[in-house]
């Protein structure tokens, strides 16, 4: 499986990312490229949508919190969109859900940002 990546701007300098596949030891490179091309480029903060994620394993979560990590030594910040249930339940047994923040839909991310 891959995964597309599509990368967008948004009002306030926010950049959603979304993501469309698996999330996995083969894909997650091309995921991380698209986050550090963004945070190279001086953009902060991001928006990641993982509502047609269907899988993501450790090498995707680390990925992620790479991205967070590069963000936060700049002031800024990720917020996760993750409507399925399966993926959510990965970022709660691993604690992520304290570190990200996760939202039901992108409105309520983009005013969580502001």
């Amino acid at each position: 499986m891959d995964i597309k990546v599509t990368v967008r701007a948004e009002r306030g300098g926010t950049y959603v990312v979304d993501l469309n596949g698996e999330i996995d030891v083969y894909t997650s490179p091309k995921v991380k490229d698209a986050l550090g091309d963004l945070i190279d480029k001086g953009h902060y903060n991001l928006l990641i949508n993982l509502e047609k994620v269907r899988y993501i394993d450790s090498t995707g979560l680390g990925v992620l919190i790479g991205g967070l990590k590069r963000v936060r030594e700049h002031g800024g910040s990720v917020r996760l969109i993750c409507t399925n249930p399966q993926i959510r339940k990965i970022f709660d047994i691993t604690g992520l859900v304290k570190i990200f923040g996760i939202y039901d839909d992108e409105e309520a991310a983009m005013r969580a940002l502001v």
